[in-house]
């Protein structure tokens, strides 16, 4: 097992601490909603449906959910606390493995010398800078080779910190003044990388939404210029979102995939939210897997998704 390893005891400790806020909240509300209740009916199924509601799940997704465990019910007659807790976290369990790929025991990289590029992207204020810092710090500590390129000029604050975070890392940073054109920056990024021979490559993007358009014709630019160098880059295109912003982060996730074909997710500040549930809706609306949750402020602090542990972490081992 890697670094990344999400079957040893501090990973899974950890992650129970990052979503103990969650827990707390949906397992109270399940308790009560059954109290004094001898089966599950519609009564129960309809409170059901407010909890997930209420947990940032997504209308769509809970509706799935709700449907999958009436069939169970119906046929089966499950009775108290502990029969819904285990149908729900069977049943959610199930939804994320039909909507996801499979989950990555350890980080995504590419073979004969060409470096893995990875474009980030988000709104300001979602914890996109220190994402990419903390990956970046799992990658070098991998062994792994790391460069990171500030194309988000928009802001003069945005370079400084992934320059921080650079340091912290310590991994060599590629940057230009503020204003300068993200294509240049990205295309000097990977021209740096490839003469270092760099594993890996982490490009920030600015985080702006005002402008689909603008958006749409950035993103698109930076990829093109990038392809000149290494012809299949960015060969992940990684969304940012603050899990704790609930259903904002729905939002969020439909405007940046309008505006560029993202294949990865990430899901910040969960420790910090009782909204955990907003992983299990977005992963299910959108079809993208969630690669990444980060449940705390080390840098260590960034995990890699496993449904399974995920599920456990929410409603208790089986």
């Amino acid at each position: 097992m890697g670094i990344f390893s999400w079957f040893s005891d501090e990973k899974k400790k950890s992650l129970d601490q990052g979503l103990a806020k969650t827990k707390e909240s949906v397992l109270k509300k399940l308790t009560r909603i059954v109290a004094g209740k001898s089966k599950v009916d519609d009564e129960v199924l309809d409170n059901l449906e407010e909890v997930l509601i209420s947990s940032d799940v997504g209308v769509q997704t809970t509706l799935r959910i709700i449907e999958r465990i009436e069939k169970r019910v119906s046929r089966d007659k499950y009775f108290g606390t502990e029969e819904l807790n285990k149908i729900l976290r069977e049943e959610i369990a199930s939804l994320l493995a039909e909507n996801n790929t499979a989950d990555l025991l350890e980080l995504p990289s590419t073979e004969g010398g060409v470096p893995y590029v990875i474009m980030v992207v988000g709104v300001n204020g979602v914890g996109k800078t220190t994402t990419i810092g903390k990956l970046a710090y799992q990658y070098r500590e991998k062994g792994q080779k790391v460069v990171l390129g500030a194309a988000d000029t928009f802001r003069a604050a945005a370079i400084e910190q992934l320059e921080i975070w650079a340091q912290r890392a310590d991994v060599p940073l590629v940057k230009q003044k503020m204003g300068s054109d993200p294509a240049s920056v990205a295309f000097d990024t990977l021209r740096s990388a490839l003469s270092q021979n760099a594993d890996v490559v982490i490009i920030d993007t600015a985080g702006r939404l005002h402008n689909k358009i603008g958006l749409m014709n950035e993103l698109t630019k930076i990829r093109n210029v990038m392809k000149k160098l290494v012809p299949d880059a960015p060969q992940e295109v990684l969304l940012v979102l603050d899990g704790s912003t609930g259903q904002n982060a729905f939002e969020q996730a439909r405007q940046f995939t309008a505006a560029t074909e993202v294949t990865a997710l990430a899901l910040t500040k969960l420790d910090g939210t009782a909204k955990g549930g907003v992983v299990i809706g977005i992963s299910d609306q959108f079809k993208i897997p969630v690669r990444y949750i980060g449940i705390g402020e080390k840098i260590q602090d960034l995990q890699l998704f496993n449904k399974t542990a995920f599920v456990d972490s929410l409603f208790g081992e089986a």
